[in-house]
């Protein structure tokens, strides 16, 4: 896990995180970004991954349709080592609220959602939706 402000350190990968931004505030419109939804401590830091953008995004309540009151999205990507390209292999997502994680999904399993409650189907589709446009987002050539 590395905060996306971190990760943010040339203009091509700044550009790309914010349009996940604008893709999930056009899903979300009321939801606010944390480029570090992480703490810098020792305990946190011992979990750090290179291979990962993390974005949290927050409501200004809990999120009836999302059954949350923030979401946590954690880009993952893997560096070719013969050809060198850096390319997204999946997302992961999970919404919590005060009484922990309600629920998550990966898409490098079967795209369900698990949990002790779960989003409403529209609020998973868009969900999915931002997923897939990320997806292409990230698959684009360098301007």
């Amino acid at each position: 896990m590395v905060n996306a402000a971190e990760q943010a350190n040339t203009l091509e990968l700044a550009s790309k995180i914010a349009s996940v931004v604008n893709l999930f505030k056009a899903q979300f419109p009321d939801v606010r970004v944390d480029l570090k939804p992480w703490m810098n401590d020792p305990e946190t830091r011992e979990f750090i991954d290179p291979d990962s953008i993390d974005i949290g995004f927050n409501f200004p309540g809990r999120s009836r349709a999302l059954q949350s009151r923030c979401i946590l999205i954690q880009i993952r990507f893997y560096q070719d080592p013969v050809e060198g390209d850096r390319r997204v292999i999946g997302i992961e997502a999970a919404g919590y609220d005060h009484r922990g994680q309600q629920w998550q999904v990966s898409t490098v399993d079967n795209w369900s959602f698990t949990g002790q409650s779960q989003p409403i189907p529209e609020a998973i589709d868009r969900l999915k939706l931002c997923c897939r446009q990320i997806f292409e987002l990230f698959s684009l050539p360098a301007l």
